[in-house]
């Protein structure tokens, strides 16, 4: 659902806060400049929200720059707190990292991105530091192809419209009808398995958590090197991810 930024009721200082804030995802410290240029903002109005947001412990100012504090994860906890979902998958994940040898994760479709809500780590296998709150593009992982094979049509066709395609690795499948078709795939036999689309020499299975009428509301994975395992190898854990995947979508 597009957000009703015409109505009478949409706050757009609130939003331009926000945004402030979403901007820092792109890097750790900022300059008003480069807060100003990432947001369309002024200088004014950025330095206006910067300030109040120091003002009120989110955020620190150096003699140039300007970084988040600990205190914005109070926001991002409001949101994990409220979910049962999240208390349900942490003992599940816990457990299935155990039996697999593996790091367990469970992510939700957010825009266009996947976001971790739950993370299991045993040993990490990738360049990135993957932690909850991480944002990967949803075409290209094994999580965001089984909720994305989750949405009904309409739902589909909005991600595709707002959904930018370009290559993470050399592996990365861009193509909207392959795309469309693997999803199909997908959606028929109940998992997705990825090979080197999100980094060079990963590979990840993912399955569907759904709740009770049966609508995908999350997706739970693992992930393995191919340099020690092949991706034929990942249907070997199948079985343990979708007895973890029923248990929780039981619970739900």
């Amino acid at each position: 659902m597009q957000p009703e930024t015409d109505s009478a009721l949409f706050v757009q200082s609130f939003a331009r806060g926000l945004e402030v804030i979403e901007a820092f995802g792109q890097a750790p410290a900022m300059t008003l400049t480069e807060v100003a240029e990432a947001t369309g903002l002024s200088r004014a109005t950025a330095r206006r929200f910067l300030h109040t947001l120091v003002g009120l412990g989110y955020m620190r100012a150096t003699e140039k720059t300007f970084e988040l504090t600990p205190k914005i994860m109070n926001l991002g906890f409001a949101y994990l707190a409220s979910q049962p979902l999240v208390k349900l998958v942490d003992p599940v994940l816990a457990a299935l990292a155990k039996k697999l040898g593996h790091s367990t994760s469970v992510s939700v479709l957010e825009g266009t991105d996947v976001v971790y809500i739950a993370r299991q780590e045993t040993t990490s296998i990738m360049r990135v530091n993957i932690t909850v709150g991480t944002r990967f593009p949803a075409y290209a992982t094994s999580m965001g192809r089984v909720l994305l094979a989750g949405l009904d049509d309409a739902e589909l066709n909005e991600y595709f419209a707002q959904a930018e395609l370009t290559e993470v690795t050399a592996e990365t499948l861009t193509d909207q009808g392959s795309l469309r078709a693997e999803l199909s795939n997908i959606r028929a036999q109940g998992y997705a398995i990825v090979e080197g689309e999100l980094e060079v020499g990963l590979a990840s299975v993912a399955v569907p958590i759904r709740n009770r009428a049966n609508k995908t509301v999350a997706a739970l994975n693992t992930s393995v090197t191919v340099t020690r395992h092949t991706p034929e190898d990942l249907t070997e854990l199948l079985p343990a991810l979708l007895d973890a995947a029923d248990e929780v979508s039981n619970a739900l």
